[in-house]
């Protein structure tokens, strides 16, 4: 007991509409990986809010070493020694890496100046204590998202944090980049850190954590050290029933082509790109991070600009420079981070999928309130969003009802070619099987599908042609009933 660390004990708290933690108890042990598993909307994130000083507690204890605390706020947090690391990294990027680490608490020299010299001096020794080769002085934009990612783990400790929570560190990461990672968790073990780990990766679950508690409806239904449990045990406990992680049968008999891309070229990021899609077809496009992937999509959506190449739409030739040109296309788009450019979190389920319709239901610049109800509350059914009401805020809801929320806004929009970039980032194992046959059933209603994914056995699974991509180029292609990892993985790392 006298390696407890984080007693919370009896912890509730309530939102309008929903209690999202039910008198949940939950301990943590000095130098420990504890893993926190759930489906999106099960309390795991809220009582990482409330130990990180989000949020406060309706009521409960929280005991940290021993003593009782009120953590009132993130600063009181922090000089209590517990750091959060969310998903969506909280960095500047117009600052170096230096900067970001030691933000807020920069050294100053005698006259109240910024230290530079010991501001990098210090910067260094945290990345050290990481075994990372980085310049302090690099800005962060230089950056890749996995670097990135490792300045937030170094900013934490510079804190001298006692305990790191990691909400979906590896949600960007796969490869080398995921092993750095646990590399890294390995050392803040090693350093007495107590990590907190959140992911619904599951097979991390399993390699890099000491214990594991399931949450499920805002109560914990689990903790066991993660030797006394299999993966299938695991599963049934976050979603109440048996779960086979298998795919929809792939497609049939596709139709004309939606999509034509002829010798695309944009910037250093994309060369010579050419790729075609037909209609009811699912096209997976594999690579490592920053391969080119979502550079493509940004491209046809017009959110990117092409320096030479053509794209046809439905056998014309698409002149598209601007999102409002892809919409006149009937192109959807499901960005991979659907907080920041896929939703507008301060407004409602209603208000977010029907944004870019609102022509359609608009009279003299006046929106008919009644039709835009009824078309929203229609999909809403349809794709079966979990929300008390319409009116509700979608930052309220889970990641796969926002997940759903996205598709809703462009399925109303009718759409011929849909994109999905990492359709299932950040979403529960029970939601990704929701969103897989829902993609499947959009298929064989006639629509186009371009799936970008960073997750292997959902490309195979999903794609009926997988391509893929290596530094800006297609490399390959592959046909989904005949493609495995290793074969992705060889054309992936082509030349390397």
């Amino acid at each position: 007991m006298n390696d407890l660390v984080v007693e919370m004990r009896q912890i509730t708290k309530a939102f309008p509409g929903v209690v999202a933690l039910d008198n949940v108890d939950f301990d943590c042990l000095r130098g420990e990986v504890h893993a926190v598993v759930g489906e999106n909307g099960a309390g795991k994130s809220t009582l990482m809010k409330i130990l990180s000083g989000v949020y406060e507690p309706d009521s409960g204890e929280i005991r940290l070493e021993g003593k009782t605390v009120r953590i009132s706020s993130p600063y009181v947090a922090q000089q209590l020694g517990i750091s959060i690391i969310y998903q969506e990294l909280n960095l500047l990027p117009d600052l170096n890496v230096a900067e970001n680490v030691f933000l807020g608490r920069e050294p100053r020299n005698y006259f109240g100046f910024l230290d530079v010299r010991s501001l990098e001096k210090q910067a260094q020794g945290v990345l050290r204590r990481l075994g990372l080769d980085i310049d302090p002085r690099t800005p962060l934009r230089r950056l890749t998202v996995a670097q990135q990612q490792m300045v937030e783990i170094a900013r934490a400790l510079s804190l001298n944090s006692k305990i790191v929570i990691m909400d979906e560190p590896s949600a960007s990461l796969g490869g080398q980049d995921l092993e750095r990672l646990f590399e890294v968790i390995a050392a803040l073990k090693k350093q007495g850190v107590t990590v907190i780990y959140i992911s619904h990766r599951l097979a991390e679950i399993f390699e890099v954590a000491d214990r594991v508690t399931v949450f499920k409806d805002g109560k914990v239904v689990h903790t066991s050290p993660i030797c006394e449990i299999d993966r299938p045990t695991l599963v049934r406990l976050m979603i109440g029933r048996a779960f086979s992680e298998t795919f929809p049968p792939r497609g049939k008999d596709f139709g004309e082509v939606v999509l034509s891309v002829r010798n695309l070229t944009s910037g250093n990021v994309l060369q010579d790109v050419s790729l075609e899609l037909r209609r009811g077809e699912i096209v997976g496009v594999a690579g490592l991070t920053g391969s080119g992937r979502t550079e493509l999509a940004r491209c046809i959506f017009g959110a990117r600009k092409i320096d030479s190449g053509v794209i046809q739409i439905n056998g014309r030739v698409a002149q598209i420079k601007s999102p409002r040109d892809a919409l006149k296309y009937n192109i959807g788009f499901l960005t991979e981070d659907r907080n920041e450019e896929g939703l507008v979190l301060g407004l409602s389920v209603r208000h977010n999928a029907a944004l870019p319709s609102l022509h359609q239901r608009q009279r003299w610049g006046i929106v008919d309130l009644a039709a835009e109800y009824r078309t929203v509350q229609s999909k809403a059914r349809d794709l079966n969003i979990r929300t008390p009401s319409l009116n509700q805020n979608v930052e309220f809801l889970s990641g796969g009802n926002r997940q759903k929320v996205v598709l809703a806004k462009w399925l109303i929009t009718n759409p011929d070619l849909l994109i999905f970039d990492e359709p299932t980032r950040g979403i529960d194992v029970g939601a990704k099987s929701e969103i897989w046959y829902l993609m499947r059933d959009l298929a064989q209603q006639g629509k186009a599908i371009l799936m970008i994914s960073s997750e292997l056995p959902e490309i195979i699974g999903m794609s009926d042609r997988i391509i893929v991509f290596h530094r800006g180029r297609v490399v390959g292609e592959l046909a989904g009933a005949d493609a495995t990892e290793e074969k992705v993985m060889m054309l992936a790392t082509y030349g390397e």
